[in-house]
């Protein structure tokens, strides 16, 4: 189910959503949305280079899936 939201904008930014939505042939309203959800997505998880460096840390990646392991038996500690 979708939701509505209010959402205040300056006259400039509003062209320029406008104009965005536009060039892509999009409603404006979605246009915001996925706008907001590329960032949303950015903030939250690692970039792709990023990635590759955790993944390529062989003693990193075996001590998070020991954690893992851990965490889904109930050992450990909490550190604050």
């Amino acid at each position: 189910m979708s939701r509505t939201i209010t959402l205040r904008v300056s006259e400039d930014h509003y062209d320029a959503f406008k104009k965005y939505a536009e060039q892509d042939n999009r409603k404006i309203s979605n246009a915001i949305e996925t706008l907001a959800l590329k960032q949303l997505e950015s903030a939250q998880f690692v970039e792709g280079i990023e990635m590759e460096g955790i993944l390529a840390d062989k003693d990193l990646v075996a001590r998070i899936a020991k954690g893992g392991k851990q965490a889904k038996a109930k050992k450990g500690r909490f550190v604050e």
